[in-house]
């Protein structure tokens, strides 16, 4: 029986990893649907590539920072508990590799290729980790004070901030070095139109993020006898509220409703595993608010160029998620319990502050050593002819 019940764990882990690596796949057609035509190819190629330098650096490097597992032993001893380890550090790794994902949106258009892909190894190696394993393997002993101090840990079921907020924020630190694209808000005040190029590719990547995400969520549970079927109403009704509001704050743009499910599912994550599923419905709708709100904000008003509205989507919803589970978890609101809502906002703004300095330090050292942006010419041919030497549509480029 035990050998079937470890069994059964990996295979659960195991598909969790799997329908988040699908993910990823949403990342990268949410990308290819938003940006102009003439950088479809590199979004596409952009996701792949991180996902691969994310696994790299997450094995030999942010792995152990967070967790102090190393994996430099024989097969044999990886292979204990029919590789349950393995699978763990494979579900995992898919929530690391998310933080290139969510950055890739924000600095699309004009970013060159190689410096993303080192700052990919950075972060995912070395950023990433420290917050993770503070918040989720109680490495130096914040958590543990917090709980002496105010009754309860900081709690993030499936990382409304460890993952969501973090990547968030240092998307916006990256967009803030980047610089607008050209063209893009003109010296008397105008602002050009980028609209998406594709409705269907920008759907079709909300859909496959807004499924995988019962597995990114649920699957948080990791293993099959910690599994809850409140995670996964709570997603549903967080998914359903997002929608209508940013429906209705969107005024039936399709961009903010494929994006409405996405700020409500960012937001329930944190505390989807306490909260009531009207309490859930709520923070799914304000996240939905906020989105639209803040994206139109940064875009028309502040003029900061974030492509898919990465900082809005997942900097702000994830934040707001981090303090809602400290609201919507308490028993008085429907919720569970044993949550603290001051531990949720230090916890909150300690993983802001991570991201930033983080977010900073790295794309500014890349910003002096090597650059950051492509060249004039290069951006207004488009990244996919300028780094990858084909279009989209190359025939009818070719007028066949």
């Amino acid at each position: 029986m035990e050998t079937i019940n470890k069994s059964q764990d990996v295979l659960f882990i195991l598909l969790g990893a799997i329908m988040v690596l699908a993910m990823h796949s949403g990342f990268a057609f949410l990308e290819v649907g938003t940006v102009r035509r003439k950088n479809q190819v590199n979004a596409l190629v952009k996701i792949l590539t991180d996902f691969a330098m994310s696994t790299v650096a997450y094995f030999f490097v942010g792995y152990y920072l967070a967790y102090g597992v190393e994996f430099f032993q024989g097969a044999d001893r990886l292979a204990l508990d029919n590789g349950y380890g393995l699978v763990k550090f494979f579900f995992l790794l898919t929530f690391a590799a998310a933080i290139p994902a969510i950055v890739s949106g924000g600095i699309a258009e004009r970013a060159k290729f190689n410096p993303q892909i080192a700052a990919t190894f950075i972060l995912v190696g070395f950023v990433y980790p420290v917050f993770e394993g503070i918040a989720w393997n109680k490495n130096l002993g914040l958590q543990t004070w917090l709980e002496q101090t105010f009754g309860a840990a900081f709690h993030d079921f499936a990382g409304s901030v460890v993952v969501h907020a973090v990547g968030g924020w240092i998307g916006l630190a990256a967009v803030l070095l980047l610089g607008p694209r050209r063209g893009r808000y003109h010296r008397d005040g105008g602002i050009a139109a980028h609209p998406p190029s594709s409705i269907p590719f920008l759907a079709l990547g909300a859909w496959i993020l807004t499924v995988g995400w019962f597995g990114f969520n649920v699957m948080s549970a990791q293993t099959l006898g910690a599994i809850s079927g409140l995670v996964a109403l709570n997603s549903l009704m967080a998914m359903v509220g997002g929608t209508l509001a940013a429906l209705l704050m969107g005024r039936n743009d399709p961009g903010f409703v494929h994006n409405g499910p996405l700020a409500g599912l960012v937001a329930v994550c944190a505390g989807s595993d306490l909260m009531h599923p009207v309490g859930a419905l709520a923070v799914g709708a304000v996240a939905g608010v906020l989105f639209v709100s803040m994206f139109t904000l940064t875009q028309n008003r502040w003029k900061i160029d974030d492509v898919l509205g990465v900082w809005p989507l997942h900097g702000l919803c994830g934040a707001w998620g981090g303090i809602a589970a400290g609201l919507f978890g308490q028993t008085a609101l429907g919720g569970l319990g044993s949550i603290s809502l001051v531990s949720q906002v230090i916890g909150t703004v300690l993983g802001i502050a991570i991201a930033l300095v983080g977010g900073f330090a790295t794309y500014g050292l890349l910003k002096l050593a090597v650059g950051l942006r492509l060249d004039p010419e290069e951006e207004f041919a488009g990244a996919d002819l300028t780094l990858h030497k084909i279009s989209a549509s190359p025939e009818k480029e070719a007028g066949w």
